[in-house]
């Protein structure tokens, strides 16, 4: 290929608006109840406005060192797109840069027949051959089934090769403008835009099905990682799972890795079967009887208490208590019903918060333009309703993850798993109040034929449970994040001669 094209990418160089996400854009439409009323750290970006500050990179490697769109492109997607490490390799050893990035300096076309080793026909016109900057030659068919199979084949499109055997040559930006159809152009600018984004310290693509958007992120010195995406997806930017202040991520991590195990179902098998002594198969006792038969062909007869020959059985030997088979038997019971206490309330509230998320929804799209139609009242003065909605799906949200961090709290430290369980106890009630409230007491004036003069009386309400809740949730995770230090800096409860809850009441305020 002899020559540049300055104005390749994305088709041309048009002065679109950068959609930055500045101070216009609006809040998304679930605010957490806790993180509000902070400052926002993220801006979300579209693809145009992520497209944009790719192509200012490319523009700005190019200029500086005149050369083609195409280098600037290869280069950044070399070494993570950072312009900063870009320049300090190339102004450092431009031609320890040039061999490790496989950009040879142009080589000249040489005017003759050519074989291609690809397709093994001798190619007459000149203008049929296309070469990278190695030199290696190809015909225009070839290098067009080339560059489309890699395409094809996924992101290493970005960092293709030549097809000469052994070389190291790239072929890069120019080449896929040059030989590609339209479709596999756009496949191959979005792997670019991928590479862009994946490879951006402060940018992240949300991880919610389907949405195209990505976020930019400044943490600065604060610890909330929250970021709700204008697709309506809240998730933690650190580690990308859904939001879960006030847990960390790494509580988070372990907690997901034990559900989805099958520990806990080896804990079962563990504390309620026992091994067949002969062929060690497990069995699960299903009648009163010790006596036990194991199944055929084993057929193995033994007592289930203390796993003897069922013919030498004697009850006095069964009797012996053992101290040490005991507790091990004994712990592993209070470790699965410890287990199953926190993951059926973690489930329980995750079932809650989807269900609130729907109900939202169906809120948004029909029921509030039934109750404003019902009530004779404008939509805009019925936003109480969706903000107890929102505080109710956030609030269930928090609620589900503070029983994982319950879990993992040392039962050795009394004191704090007695001020968190109080803290959750307030907080979970205020939910329920306000839940009930929202989903049971608003059917009244849902279905009423006519305007209800008692409406303003249950508007006073809603807000004022919303508000309730809200405090009730800010101190919960307030303290959470603080690592209940209020324990801690408390004076010792026994030497007050309080009761406890008198402690734990005097703790919180």
């Amino acid at each position: 290929m002899d020559s540049e094209d300055d104005d390749l990418y994305y088709g041309s160089g048009d002065d679109e608006e950068v959609e930055d996400g500045g101070e216009e854009e609006e809040e998304p439409d679930i605010a957490s109840p806790v993180s509000c009323n902070l400052q926002k750290q993220y801006t979300i970006l579209a693809e145009e406005a992520i497209k944009q500050f790719q192509e200012n990179d490319i523009s700005e490697v190019s200029n500086i060192l005149s050369d083609s769109r195409a280098l600037a492109c290869t280069l950044l997607s070399r070494y993570n797109w950072d312009i900063s490490f870009v320049f300090d390799e190339w102004f450092g050893n431009e031609e320890k840069v040039r061999d490790s990035t496989g950009i040879s300096p142009k080589q000249k076309s040489v005017e003759s027949a050519v074989y291609c080793k690809i397709c093994l026909e001798t190619v007459e016109n000149n203008e049929n051959v296309y070469t990278a900057s190695c030199g290696h030659r190809f015909c225009a068919d070839c290098w067009k089934s080339y560059v489309a199979v890699s395409i094809n084949d996924g992101p290493g499109c970005v960092t293709m090769r030549c097809p000469e055997p052994k070389c190291k040559a790239v072929v890069g930006l120019d080449m896929v403008e040059l030989v590609a159809s339209e479709v596999d152009k756009q496949k191959y600018y979005q792997f670019l835009l991928r590479s862009y984004v994946d490879s951006k310290r402060n940018l992240k693509w949300c991880p919610a099905p389907g949405c195209e958007l990505a976020i930019q992120f400044d943490a600065g010195d604060s610890n909330n990682y929250d970021v709700a995406c204008d697709c309506g997806y809240k998730f933690c930017w650190n580690c990308t799972q859904e939001s879960h202040r006030p847990v960390e991520c790494e509580t988070v991590d372990k907690w997901i890795k034990q559900n989805n195990s099958e520990a806990e179902n080896t804990t079962w098998i563990m504390a309620f079967t026992k091994q067949c002594p002969k062929c060690h198969r497990n069995i699960e006792k299903n009648q009163g009887c010790n006596h036990m038969t194991c199944g055929r062909p084993c057929s193995f007869e033994f007592c289930w208490l203390c796993l003897e020959d069922w013919r030498a059985h004697t009850s006095r030997v069964c009797n012996t208590y053992k101290e040490e088979e005991e507790k091990s038997k004994e712990a592993t019971r209070v470790h699965l019903d410890r287990y199953a206490h926190y993951y059926e309330r973690w489930a329980s509230n995750h079932k809650s918060w989807q269900t609130a998320l729907a109900d939202l929804e169906w809120l948004r799209n029909e029921r509030i333009k039934k109750l404003a139609n019902v009530q004779a009242e404008p939509e805009a003065l019925l936003q109480f309703v969706l903000d107890a909605w929102i505080q109710i799906a956030e609030c269930r949200l928090i609620l589900k993850w503070t029983y994982a961090y319950g879990y993992y709290m040392p039962p050795e430290k009394s004191d704090k798993v007695r001020f968190f369980e109080y803290l959750q106890s307030e907080a979970e009630t205020a939910l329920e109040r306000l839940h009930h409230c929202a989903e049971k007491e608003m059917d009244k004036y849902l279905n009423a034929g006519k305007p209800l003069e008692d409406f303003k009386d249950f508007r006073s309400k809603l807000a004022g449970l919303t508000n309730v809740t809200r405090n009730y949730f800010e101190n919960l995770v307030r303290a959470l994040e603080n690592n209940l230090s209020e324990v801690e800096e408390c004076v010792d409860y026994e030497k007050r001669n309080l009761p406890g809850s008198l402690d734990i009441l005097t703790l919180s305020t």
